[in-house]
C-alpha cells in the first residue's frame, strides 16, 4: 500500500510540473514577424518556437523565392521539414546538380540527418518551409566561398 502511494505522488508530481508548464502562445500567420535569412540571402525566417541557436526544441518557417538556389551544406544536427507550400527540390551531396534531386510538394516531409551535405533549391515558385529541430543549430557550407559570412 505505501509504495501506491509513493507511486501515485512521484506520478501526481511529474504530471503537475509538466501541466503547469507556460503554454505557446499561438502563431497565426498574420502575426510571422519575417526577417532576412543571414546564411541564405534572398530567403526569409519566421520563428515559431525557441532559438535555433540554442540547446532545446526550435521551429520555425522559412521563405524562398522562385528560382532561389541554396549551395551544398551541411548542418550541425538533424533538421525535419514540412513543405507548407510550394514544391522544393532537395539532394545530396558536396556538389550542385540540378538533375539529381526529389520533389517535394506541400505537404510533403522528409529528414536532412546531421553533418549531411544537401542542397535544395526552387523552380518557377516560391517555397514555404517549415523546420524542427533539437538546437543548437550551425551550417557550413561545403564550398567556404558560398558562406556569405565570410564576404
Amino acid at each position: 500500500m505505501r509504495e501506491g502511494f509513493r507511486l501515485l505522488l512521484v506520478v501526481s508530481c511529474i504530471f503537475g510540473l509538466a501541466s503547469s508548464a507556460t503554454a505557446q502562445a499561438p502563431v497565426l500567420p498574420a502575426d510571422f514577424q519575417w526577417v532576412d535569412s543571414q546564411l541564405l540571402p534572398g530567403g526569409k525566417n519566421a520563428n515559431l518556437v525557441g532559438n535555433p541557436a540554442q540547446p532545446g526544441f526550435s521551429m520555425w518557417r522559412s521563405s524562398y523565392p522562385a528560382n532561389f538556389k541554396a549551395p551544398p551544406h551541411t548542418h550541425s544536427v538533424t533538421e525535419y521539414i514540412t513543405v507548407i507550400s510550394g514544391t522544393l527540390y532537395n539532394a545530396s551531396g558536396e556538389r550542385m546538380d540540378m538533375t539529381k534531386g526529389t520533389a517535394y510538394p506541400a505537404g510533403s516531409f522528409f529528414v536532412n540527418p546531421a553533418n549531411h551535405p544537401h542542397y535544395f533549391w526552387t523552380t518557377d515558385q516560391g517555397v514555404v518551409l517549415q523546420f524542427s529541430i533539437i538546437g543548437p543549430l550551425s551550417m557550413t557550407f561545403v564550398n567556404p566561398a558560398d558562406d556569405p559570412r565570410r564576404k
